[in-house]
């Protein structure tokens, strides 16, 4: 029987209490990823992703990451916060995807093994938007429990105990890298220039266009935490 796209999470966020929603969408036509489940993390309080993002509600799901931008006030110009960076376009599927939430449009798979038949067989991505450690881990638990593997990142580890089998360290410098090594973690890196890759401890992420896109995420599988035993993953900035 077909999956339907399905929201499984509908609650308050684990980094502040706000009340977010979680959709799994289970066909993508992402290039660089392939065709996983995608899973989105949004505001659950009627606003639209840009206006979140602008006015800083999206705390909620994006906690202390650098990349939200920083929060402005309703009337100041622009769609979005200040020197936002995220590569996520807002307007494009994360906007799709809320629409639809405001409609009612997804049925909300209920129990564990609902919520393990979307992702059965497949390759999860945790957070397409949003920080996956802000839903609470049993949901992704769930989904990932009959699943092929997956690919997830956080940014939350300065204020969450963020579970190190279930995602990448995001680290912004060399020393959080370092830090989260010492740790027994694995990281996720931003580079501005491949010369920056820690030899040894780095490799560059073979979906990238500097390693010659050689795989997708969902064939490359490395980015699964410390589930997988490899080198940790960069990319340069793009």
């Amino acid at each position: 029987m077909k999956t339907q796209n399905s929201i499984i999470y509908r609650g308050p966020s684990m980094i502040d209490g706000s009340p977010i929603v979680v959709v799994a969408i289970t066909k993508s036509s992402n290039s660089k990823t392939g065709n996983m489940v995608q899973t989105y993390i949004l505001c659950d309080n009627g606003l639209d992703p840009m206006l979140n993002n602008k006015l800083g509600n999206d705390y909620s799901i994006c906690g202390n990451c650098k990349h939200k931008g920083e929060a402005q006030d309703i009337d100041a110009p622009g769609k979005h916060a200040k020197g936002r960076t995220c590569y996520v376009a807002l307007f494009q599927g994360v906007l799709n995807v809320w629409k639809q939430v405001q409609k009612n449009a997804y049925p909300t798979a209920q129990g564990h093994e609902a919520i393990a038949k979307l992702g059965a067989g497949r390759m999860v991505r945790i957070g397409t938007y949003g920080d996956g450690a802000a839903v609470p881990s049993y949901i992704f638990k769930s989904l990932l429990s009959e699943a092929d593997g997956h690919t997830g990142y956080s940014h939350q580890e300065d204020i969450l105990d963020v579970d190190p089998k279930l995602y990448m360290i995001s680290a912004d410098t060399e020393a959080q890298a370092r830090q989260a090594w010492k740790d027994g973690k694995r990281t996720f890196r931003v580079l501005l220039d491949t010369n920056e890759i820690i030899k040894g401890s780095e490799v560059l992420c073979p979906a990238s266009k500097e390693a010659g896109r050689r795989a997708t995420c969902d064939t490359c599988k490395l980015c699964a935490g410390s589930t997988v035993k490899a080198k940790s993953i960069a990319i340069v900035k793009h």
